[in-house]
C-alpha cells in the first residue's frame, strides 16, 4: 500500500452486547478508488462493523476515519448501503420510491428525477417505474435496490452479498456497474460468502473470525503467503527419483500426459526443471496457488472456529 492516506481508516474498533463482543479491536485501513472484501463467517462480526461505519450505532471504543476525520452522522449521505436484508417498501411504486430514497440522500428533486432517469435507462427498467416491488421477482427487486444505493453518487459504497437473487448474466452486469463505479473513483467495501467474486473484484480484504481482524492485505500477497510451493507438472516419460528436496504426492495419466504434483522444499520451479529435464519431455509446469475459498476455509480453522 502507498504512502496515501486511507479513504476510510477502521481504528481499534471495540463494540460489545451485554456479555458478547462483536467486535474485538479491529484495525485496517481502504485506500480511495479500491474495492474491500470484508470478509467473515457468520457471526463474526462484519454485520456490526458495517452497521458503525453507517451511523446506525457507535462503537463502545475506538473509532472510524473517514478522509482523515472522524466519522460524523453527516457523512451518511457521502454512504449508499446495499444490506444482504433488503429494504425496500413493497407496496409503493418503484420510481416513487427511488426519488424518495434520492431526496433522502440530500439530492434536489430535479437532481433526483435526472438520476433516476439515467439508471433506470442504463439497467433497462423504465418499465417498471409504476409497479410495485412486490410485483417484482427477487433478481428485479435487487436491480432496484442497486439503483437506489448508487443513484446519489456515494463516495463510499457498501454491497452486502450484492449478487444474491441474480442469475449469471444479471451478476455480470452488475459486476461491471461495480468496476465501472470503481473507475469513476468510488470506494467499495464488499461483503460475500462468494469467494470467486472475491478473486475477481477485490485488491484489498479483510477477513474478520471471532471478533477480530485475522487476515488481512492485498490479495496477490496473501495468495503468496499461503502458496505451498507445489506445482502440476505435465510431462512424456518416467519421472526420475527426484532427491529429498522434492515431493512428489500425486501420480495421474491425463489426455496421454503423464502428471505429477511436486512440492518443492527447498529451491525452485527451475531447479525442479533441471531435475526432470533429462528424462521426460515438459508440457507444462503450472505453479497451484490456493483459491481464497481454500484459504478462507484454513485461516477460520486454524483459528478455531
Amino acid at each position: 500500500m502507498s504512502n496515501q492516506q486511507p479513504f476510510l481508516s477502521v481504528q481499534q474498533v471495540v463494540k460489545r452486547y451485554q456479555k458478547h463482543t462483536a467486535l474485538n479491536g479491529v484495525s485496517f485501513d481502504i485506500p480511495k478508488g479500491a474495492i474491500f472484501g470484508l470478509l467473515g463467517p457468520n457471526g463474526a462480526g462484519k454485520t456490526t462493523l458495517i452497521r458503525i461505519i453507517n451511523q446506525i450505532i457507535g462503537p463502545d471504543e475506538g473509532q472510524i476515519l473517514l478522509n482523515g476525520q472522524p466519522l460524523r452522522q453527516a457523512d451518511v449521505r457521502r454512504i449508499g448501503y446495499l444490506p444482504e436484508e433488503r429494504g425496500l417498501y413493497k407496496k409503493m411504486k418503484i420510481g416513487e420510491q427511488a426519488l424518495y430514497l434520492a431526496r433522502l440522500r440530500g439530492l434536489t428533486q430535479a437532481e433526483a428525477r435526472e438520476r433516476v432517469k439515467y439508471w433506470f435507462e442504463k439497467f433497462e427498467i423504465q418499465s417498471w417505474y409504476h409497479k410495485k416491488v412486490e410485483e417484482l421477482s427477487k433478481g428485479m427487486q435487487q436491480k432496484v435496490q442497486f439503483v437506489c444505493t448508487v443513484l446519489h453518487r456515494p463516495e463510499l459504497i457498501i454491497l452486502d452479498e450484492p449478487f444474491s437473487g441474480f442469475d449469471p448474466i444479471n451478476a455480470e452486469l452488475l459486476k461491471q456497474e461495480i468496476l465501472f463505479l470503481r473507475d469513476e473513483g468510488a470506494t467499495i467495501i464488499f461483503s460475500t460468502h462468494r469467494m470467486e467474486s472475491v478473486e475477481e473484484l477485490c485488491e484489498r480484504i479483510a477477513l474478520i473470525n471471532n471478533a477480530q481482524v485475522v487476515l488481512e492485505g492485498n490479495t496477490r500477497d496473501i495468495k503468496r503467503q499461503f502458496s505451498t510451493n507445489s506445482y502440476l507438472l505435465r510431462y512424456e516419460g518416467e519421472l526420475p527419483a527426484l532427491g529429498p528436496h522434492f515431493e512428489v504426492s500425486k501420480r495421474l495419466a491425463s489426455h496421454g500426459l503423464n502428471e505429477s504434483m511436486v512440492t518443492i522444499h527447498q529451491g525452485n520451479a527451475n531447479d525442479l526443471l533441471q531435475q526432470v529435464m533429462g528424462s521426460v519431455t515438459v508440457h507444462t509446469l503450472e505453479e497451484q496457488i490456493p483459491s481464497f475459498n481454500e484459504i478462507f476455509i484454513r485461516t477460520v480453522k486454524n483459528q478455531g472456529a
